[in-house]
């Protein structure tokens, strides 16, 4: 089961204790909520010197979404878990917009000044701003982790497709440059690129095929650029067929397939793009660092009958995974939103300025973005609200709830739960 993460008066982290515990510790009035997301407390009084068990901090990097997992070793218990949702393809977006602005405003004011774009350096380890807010943001949440539990390890994996390997199986010496990096097989990584569906007939849940797009009796090889996944029905049709023979009557798929199959999978690409980035951050912290491949980590998920997602993933990431107890655990799901945006102004759809932007972000102590509880005592709208506010400056709140937004609550009956902090928080 979860457990709560509880600090002394010093803010010392102590061992994470059971949520009955945590209640009776409330009700006794002996510890205070310290923060809600991750729900911590902390108590009031200092305690005699008490043992403190040490936790491993699991962490199962993703493009999308990274699995975060506190494992006791000694026990096996899963006492945390964490999926963190992360924003990277939302700034490559946000900066394409930005770029194509600033293009089209240059062209216009100053269409006879030469560009400058060979003008300019980066630094030795430079990530693109989408690569880096992945690293930044598990930075964070190991830091915050760290503050609230006795972790003493960390765990990463740190490869999951070798790209390189896989394009030529034959490739060794020089002109390996990135290392080796065995870890998922060939299968896995096709599983993701194809969407784990039969690319001729769309099939789903079967045994699938390593399928040659191109027939080796034909000239084919095994790059992987030349592979797709197939059920044994359609691999049978198929045979030593040219796919193009194969799919006359179908040229839609026909286009897919090889569009696809030329396609590079982006997320592969930014996990290894990150992967050692992120490596030299965790050793940073200075506690012991283990690593291991994703092909270790689906083995010791499935060695325990574990079904996969992001946090038993993380769970099962290194050679030091114990037998896993991961009975009551509800992780905590993390959506990384920024603090956003630099706008002096809003627009309409036609990207003409419509409204003002406050230069404030207080207001009566409250900024937009806070979690906050309103109970509201009189009026029409006599209730109970918990939710994130928007802050106005004439101190009338908007309060978006899960029942929907409610507009004009004062800020009188507002009391803040979790102050903005760039994430959203959900179970």
């Amino acid at each position: 089961m979860s457990k709560v993460f509880l600090i002394d008066s010093e803010k010392r982290p102590l061992n994470p204790i059971h949520p009955a515990q945590a209640r009776q510790l409330l009700r006794n009035k002996k510890a205070a909520i310290y923060r809600q997301f991750p729900f911590t407390l902390i108590l009031r009084k200092s305690s005699a010197e008490v043992s403190v068990s040490s936790l491993r901090l699991k962490l199962d990097p993703g493009a999308r979404v990274t699995g975060l997992a506190l494992v006791n070793d000694a026990t096996g218990e899963v006492v945390f878990a964490a999926e963190l949702k992360h924003r990277g393809f939302a700034i490559r977006d946000a900066l394409t917009s930005r770029r194509q602005l600033r293009r089209s405003r240059r062209a216009r004011k100053t269409r006879y000044r030469k560009p400058r774009f060979l003008n300019r350096t980066r630094p030795q380890g430079w990530l693109a701003p989408s690569l880096q807010s992945r690293v930044e943001n598990i930075k964070t949440w190991v830091d915050r982790l760290r503050r609230f539990a006795p972790i003493t390890a960390i765990s990463q994996e740190l490869v999951r497709f070798d790209m390189q390997l896989m394009r030529d199986p034959n490739i060794q010496g020089k002109e390996y440059q990135q290392g080796t990096l065995q870890g998922f097989e060939t299968r896995e990584y096709l599983l993701e690129k194809w969407n784990r569906e039969c690319a001729y007939c769309g099939v789903k849940d079967v045994p699938f095929q390593v399928e040659h797009i191109q027939p080796k009796s034909n000239g084919g090889s095994n790059s992987i650029t030349n592979l797709t996944l197939s059920c044994g029905r359609c691999n049978i049709k198929k045979g030593t067929k040219d796919i193009k023979d194969f799919l006359k009557k179908d040229p839609a798929r026909l286009e897919k397939i090889l569009k696809q199959a030329k396609r590079p999978l982006a997320d592969a690409a930014a996990v290894n793009t990150t992967r050692f980035a992120l490596l030299e951050v965790l050793k940073g912290t200075g506690l012991s660092v283990e690593t291991g491949s994703g092909g270790l980590t689906k083995f010791n998920r499935s060695q325990q009958n574990l079904e996969k997602s992001h946090w038993i993933d993380a769970a099962a990431v290194g050679v030091s995974t114990p037998i896993l107890n991961i009975k009551g655990v509800k992780p905590l799901f993390i959506t990384s939103n920024g603090h956003g945006s630099r706008q002096s102004c809003r627009t309409d759809k036609y990207g003409f300025p419509s409204r003002y932007v406050p230069r404030f972000k207080f207001v009566k102590g409250f900024q937009t973005g806070d979690i906050i509880k309103a109970i509201v005592t009189t009026g029409k709208k006599v209730g109970e609200y918990i939710g994130r506010v928007a802050v106005r400056s004439t101190g009338s709140f908007n309060i978006s709830t899960k029942n929907g937004l409610i507009q004009g609550i004062s800020h009188k009956y507002c009391l803040a739960i979790h102050k903005k902090d760039g994430y959203s928080y959900a179970f």
